[in-house]
């Protein structure tokens, strides 16, 4: 099956005091290019999480991304008197009422202490609580970037097989208009030695009619399309994605196509050459995203 390099997933996490949400994002890359953004707090857990990208995204452009956000009071939480009374002071200002006023001395207390920053933290050690949710929710986001690679996968999959059918008809034709091409070279060259009305040698004539229908047949060149364009069918159904095979046989069509249409020496039939080289090209731009 086609597994595409393009990809998006996330997933959110609830704990009694944060909220962890991952998000990824990824792009087509010749090789893994992963880039992690992570609270300087959490840098511990960097690592394994690149190992658990890499076993699971393998190859692309991988923009990885933990955001933590606080919705509670931990319970190693300090409260920094200092700084609530400095905002208390602020707002008293602001309203125009002296701080010392006990009407409004709760009201600016209770505001005060909704600002994140005034709690401190007693330790700067990470609960395991919280290395073991980030871990959770980076697979629930990865499953989720697996199943939209999967769904670009299947379009990818069936735009190839519509270009691989489309060259396939182009061989037909080409087939077709090859049965009577040499025999017509032939006919063409016999004239034109007849018009030259001088005697020549048979035997030695025959020998060079014969190299010369050599140089253009393109019989192998046929049998070995048809065999890259079903071994290219038969790599897409293989259960892993197979990026940097397919493009291989891509080049290998390509070889044969251009072979063809060297030696064809045939209106027409170089035209279905360039039809084909056009169908080719437009599986080689989708390529560039397959896993």
């Amino acid at each position: 099956m086609i597994t595409s390099m393009t990809g998006y997933g996330k997933a959110v996490h609830q704990l009694s005091d944060k909220k962890i949400t991952v998000e990824i994002r990824t792009l087509n890359s010749k090789n893994l290019d992963l880039n992690i953004r992570l609270s300087s707090l959490y840098r511990q857990e960097e690592l394994p999480l690149r190992q658990l990208v890499a076993k699971s995204l393998l190859r692309g452009k991988v923009d990885f991304s933990v955001h933590i956000e606080q919705t509670g009071v931990t319970a190693n939480s300090q409260l920094n008197l200092e700084l609530v009374e400095d905002y208390m002071k602020q707002m008293a200002q602001l309203e125009g009422v002296l701080f010392e006023n006990s009407g409004h001395k709760m009201k600016l207390l209770e505001m005060a202490t909704r600002f994140p920053d005034v709690f401190s933290q007693e330790s700067t050690e990470v609960p395991k609580e919280d290395i073991a949710a980030i871990q959770k929710t980076a697979e629930k986001a990865l499953l989720a970037v697996q199943e939209y690679r999967d769904e670009e996968g299947n379009v990818l999959e069936l735009e190839f097989n519509k270009r691989i059918t489309n060259i396939k008809k182009l061989l037909e034709k080409v087939i077709e208009e090859d049965k009577g091409r040499l025999a017509g070279v032939r006919t063409r060259l016999e004239k034109a030695v007849s018009d030259l009305k001088e005697k020549v040698d048979q035997n030695r004539f025959e020998q060079e009619l014969i190299y010369y229908l050599e140089k253009y047949d393109i019989t192998e060149e046929k049998v070995r399309l048809e065999n890259h364009l079903n071994y290219f069918n038969e790599t897409m159904a293989i259960p892993e994605s197979q990026g940097k095979k397919l493009a291989f046989i891509s080049q290998e069509i390509g070889r044969e196509v251009n072979t063809i249409g060297s030696k064809a020496n045939h209106a027409s039939m170089q035209q279905m050459v360039v039809q084909m080289k056009d169908e080719l090209e437009k599986i080689k731009e989708q390529l560039l995203n397959v896993l």
